[in-house]
């Protein structure tokens, strides 16, 4: 190309642009206008689900227009979360992350975005622990006892998860490296579509988070054997911690956060983070997500991008420690 057209050929790039970040400047400014679409990079019916539904809803309040609840699951949620890296850095396309989005790093070879630069992030909502679960017809009434049966029967039982890379695929693989047990890794796409067949007795264990299990546990149709949290949860406090149980210095909690792509003006990050806390500081808001063994949260952006970096060094280590697989 020669050199005046390469020359043209910049200075079009660069008006273009500059009007792309004008017309976001102006959208900024009289944010919101239209309905927020929130996505939930897995299915309905999980922990990730559960928590963005119950913030959503009082979150349109704080906003003043809907907030739409899009389930793109698949993928360890990479798929949704994808999504949002590309879309338009406007504030109306923003995900509900989990764990996973820093144990992703660490667990595959690569992505399709990059998990820090990617996105902007807005405020860690909750902190969620597991819980692990089991079939009563079993035989397994505590960890230990589920351990043994593990030992005595390497190979045969199966664990369930909601995907490669989410936290119930690497908490299970902590607990199998810590207490040398050979549980078959079964993954899903969802909490939610894991369940049947746990219910059905096609799979031994799991450890998603308790939202999406309490109800089952609760009506006696699945056993919780322990938390991974270091304090037992006040949704199921008779539930022991893994350290209670026997499985010492073992802890798996999770989170879920809000996150927009990057580029998205401060102005907007601002007011999405403030609608956000309003939301996590409202009694109703506070007392259901408890119920549901949910800490709520709220810090700032500033403050959730460090966990976001803190947890992708630490689950990089515990993947490399326990041999969790790399895609």
């Amino acid at each position: 190309m020669p050199t005046v057209l390469r020359r043209l050929h910049f200075v079009c790039l660069a008006g273009v642009a500059a009007l792309v970040v004008a017309g976001v400047g102006v959208c900024a400014q009289s944010y919101p206008s239209k309905p927020v679409r929130l996505v939930v990079p897995f299915t309905a019916g999980g922990g990730t689900d559960i928590a963005a539904r119950i913030v959503g809803r009082k979150l349109s309040e704080e906003l003043g227009v809907s907030v739409v609840i899009d389930n793109r699951g698949g993928a360890g949620g990479t798929v949704g979360t994808d999504l949002v890296a590309r879309a338009l850095p406007d504030g109306y396309t923003l995900v509900m992350v989990s764990g996973s989005h820093s144990i992703n790093p660490g667990l595959y070879r690569s992505l399709p975005y990059d998990t820090v630069r990617a996105f902007a992030a807005i405020t860690q909502v909750v902190l969620a622990p597991g819980v692990l679960v089991v079939h009563p017809a079993l035989g397994a009434r505590s960890v230990r006892e589920l351990i043994d049966l593990a030992r005595a029967r390497r190979g045969e039982l199966s664990y369930a998860s909601a995907g490669r890379g989410t936290p119930p695929h690497l908490a299970m693989e902590l607990l199998k490296s810590v207490t040398g047990t050979a549980f078959v890794h079964v993954p899903y796409k969802g909490s939610s579509a894991m369940i049947p067949d746990l219910l059905g007795g096609q799979i031994a264990a799991t450890i998603p988070s308790i939202p999406a299990v309490l109800p089952l546990v609760k009506a006696g149709r699945l056993l919780a054997l322990a938390v991974t949290s270091r304090a037992r949860s006040a949704a199921a406090p008779e539930v022991p911690t893994m350290i209670e149980a026997g499985v010492p210095d073992y802890e798996a909690s999770s989170w879920y956060g809000l996150l927009a792509p990057a580029a998205t003006p401060p102005a907007i990050i601002e007011r999405l983070h403030r609608a956000s806390v309003q939301s996590l500081r409202a009694n109703d808001i506070r007392e259901r997500l408890i119920e549901q063994g949910l800490d709520p949260v709220g810090n700032t952006p500033q403050q959730f991008a460090a966990v976001i970096n803190e947890e992708i060094t630490r689950w990089r280590r515990v993947i490399n420690a326990s041999g969790g697989a790399i895609e």
